[in-house]
């Protein structure tokens, strides 16, 4: 099996670091952006006073830059909670502004507290990350000249406006992001079987298993939740259910080689249209006369399932205690919340110390780019301070164009939608794209709400490029460990995860629990090996040891994919015509899995497994070979010095 050598892959990291996901337009969400910040723009200059506008659409920030798609009840916990926290946060900031004895201990504190409830989930994350933006964002508005109480009012304004645009048609929506989630899973279905070319196979499996883990998520989330509208959910989550098996033979199809007939693909996408419209689903096509193939034949039995759908019980949702015991063990377990806390803390130290001993004004913005880049759990370091360097030049660039054209009244607020609009695409693009254009936005907010329009622009280039350049120096380049390969672990949970699967999916489930069993094995292993694709993506950016080395690591995830693929494959044939591999080859099989998961975790070349001769078992076994010889090359020894490899290349072979 070849492998990318990582000399040639060095150059890439700029290449991915620039790319952007190729995803929709979220329209409804660059209205809501639009809704939210220019129309207190537009009413506040048609009432006399474009400022007081520019201090209300500042309140509105918050949720439009925590907005994501999902349930309502789920958004409106995350976007209530990132609102709370920033006007907390903004509150801080505004009482201690003006004074350094009081606002830089107070900034330093507040990122402190950031980075520490980020440990709690994604989106006590996202409040974290608004609560340091918002804080230093305050302790320079004491230049406006405005009281406090009138800066504060505008703000709550602000937030509960933006709120209400984010969660208005929730009465006459309610379910429609979950329909929309499970009609997407039909769609990718259609997609993957429609592809002729393996390599695009093989992305649309991967935009395959996306669907169906945020379909789950969605509706597991808002069924925990929603009583009134159990019905509804529950309907929604019994034919997500009941979709698995029709999954898992489309899989196994695609892995083979082999295409349905046209009349089945045409089936899925009728699936879709009838669950977004919540229609009855239409009747599944009539398998072929004969004796098909056991692949095929449980792809036909899986479309019939879908129409029959499945019971599930009801999730119980989690005490709110509970939650909270669970955030303080994660507190108490490992030592990487408290190093990022300290990281974080250090470089937001550092500069406070610097805006109050160099002679820069609005140097609070050094600060505030310190905070958003390295806010813990959200990528790599190196890859937002670069992304947040090249999207402020080019914001600048655009706010200094807009600022010299001379742009006034009606025009200014277009323009402030225009850039609402690109932050709501950015944040499912580019984080780039998206600071190219929160930056004009916010030079015009700083603009109308006080004078020294040609100050804010090249303030904000000055310190957001020493914002930058303090995280890569002091959060990076000297932060112990942060060049260094962390993919080892990663990977061996996710060939524990396909193990399991193994364990699950070679047996022949005879009960409705078993089939249960087996089900969540497959979604584990699967998202499993999402999460570990999408940590890898994150980590290919850095031009360091840690970026090469996921480069030369890629061909193991590919392999850990094949090979769930090839377990899929064999699975969906057992129990129709076909008997289960023997518990003996089954046993190999997970044993092989968790040596390569040992070798990866103690860092040495994996030993030579016993493996199944049985014909059934061919194809798992070929991709686990193909697997042995990923994680076993290629040797780095020439690319790195020799104490790195032997630390940290799990993979290199010593002789």
């Amino acid at each position: 099996m070849s492998t990318p050598r990582p000399d040639l892959a060095a150059p890439h990291w700029l290449v991915q670091l620039l790319r952007s996901t190729p995803v929709p337009v979220p329209w409804n969400m660059v209205a809501r952006a639009v809704a939210a910040l220019a129309v207190p723009l537009a009413v506040a200059y048609a009432a006399g006073d474009i400022a007081v506008g520019a201090l209300v659409s500042t309140g509105a920030l918050p949720a439009v830059l925590s907005e994501s798609a999902g349930p309502y009840r789920y958004r409106a916990r995350r976007l209530g909670g990132a609102t709370l926290a920033a006007t907390a946060g903004y509150l801080v900031g505004l009482l201690t502004g003006g004074t350094p004895a009081l606002s830089v201990p107070a900034v330093i504190l507040v990122a402190a507290v950031s980075a520490v409830i980020s440990a709690a989930g994604s989106n006590a994350s996202v409040a974290g990350l608004q609560m340091i933006v918002f804080c230093v964002l305050a302790t320079g508005q004491h230049a406006t000249g405005v009281r406090v109480e009138v800066l504060f009012g505008c703000f709550c304004l602000g937030a509960a406006w933006s709120l209400l645009v984010a969660l208005v048609t929730w009465t006459v929506r309610a379910t429609s992001p979950e329909r929309t989630a499970v009609a997407h899973v039909y769609v990718e279905l259609a997609a993957m079987l429609s592809a002729t070319d393996e390599a695009v196979s093989r992305v649309a499996r991967h935009r395959l298993t996306t669907a169906m883990n945020t379909a789950y998520d969605q509706l597991l989330t808002a069924r925990s939740w929603l009583s009134g509208r159990d019905a509804a959910y529950r309907q929604l989550l019994n034919l997500l259910s009941a979709t698995t098996p029709a999954v898992e033979a489309s899989v196994a199809m695609v892995n083979a080689g082999r295409r349905p007939a046209r009349e089945v693909i045409d089936h899925f996408v009728a699936l879709s249209a009838a669950v977004l419209a919540g229609q009855p689903l239409p009747p599944p096509p009539p398998p072929p006369p004969g004796d098909p193939d056991p692949v095929l034949a449980a792809l036909y039995a899986g479309l019939v399932r879908i129409g029959k759908g499945d019971d599930r019980k009801r999730r119980e949702p989690t005490p709110w205690h509970r939650r909270l015991r669970e955030w303080a063990g994660s507190l108490a377990s490992g030592p990487l919340t408290w190093i990022a806390t300290l990281r974080l803390t250090l470089c937001v130290a550092i500069a406070e110390g610097v805006g109050l001993l160099v002679p820069l004004e609005r140097s609070y913005w050094i600060t505030l780019t310190v905070g958003i880049v390295l806010k813990p759990d959200f990528g790599s370091v190196f890859g937002r301070a670069v992304l947040r360097g090249i999207g402020t030049v080019i914001g600048v660039g655009i706010g200094a164009a807009v600022l010299g054209l001379g742009a006034q009244g009606w025009v200014l607020v277009v323009l402030s939608a225009v850039f609402a609009g690109g932050i709501a695409v950015g944040k499912v693009r580019n984080y780039g794209i998206q600071s190219a254009f929160v930056t004009p936005l916010i030079i015009l907010q700083m603009g109308l709400s006080h004078t020294g329009n040609w100050n804010v622009v090249l303030a904000r280039l000055v310190d957001t490029v020493l914002g930058c350049v303090i995280v890569l120096v002091f959060g990076y380049l000297l932060w112990p460990g942060s060049r260094r390969p962390r993919v080892g672990g990663r990977l061996a949970d996710g060939l524990d995860a396909v193990a399991k699967y193994v364990s699950h999916a070679l047996v022949e489930a005879s009960s409705g629990e078993a089939r249960l069993a087996r089900s969540r094995a497959r979604r584990g292993a699967y998202r499993a090996l999402a999460d570990l694709r999408t940590a890898f993506q994150q980590a290919v950016v850095e031009p360091s040891a840690h970026g090469r080395q996921a480069v030369a690591w890629w061909p193991v995830i590919a392999a850990q994919e094949r090979v769930a693929d090839a377990v899929t494959e064999v699975g969906v044939t057992i129990g129709r015509g076909v008997p289960p591999p023997g518990p003996a080859d089954v046993e190999l099989l997970t044993a092989a899995l968790g040596e390569l998961a040992a070798a990866v975790r103690e860092q040495r070349e994996p030993r030579s497994m016993p493996l199944p001769d049985a014909p059934q078992l061919a194809g798992v076994v070929d991709q686990l070979e193909s697997a042995f010889d990923a994680v076993r090359g290629p040797d780095l020894a020439e690319r790195a010095p020799l104490g790195l490899v032997r630390r940290f290349l799990p993979y290199h072979r010593r002789t």
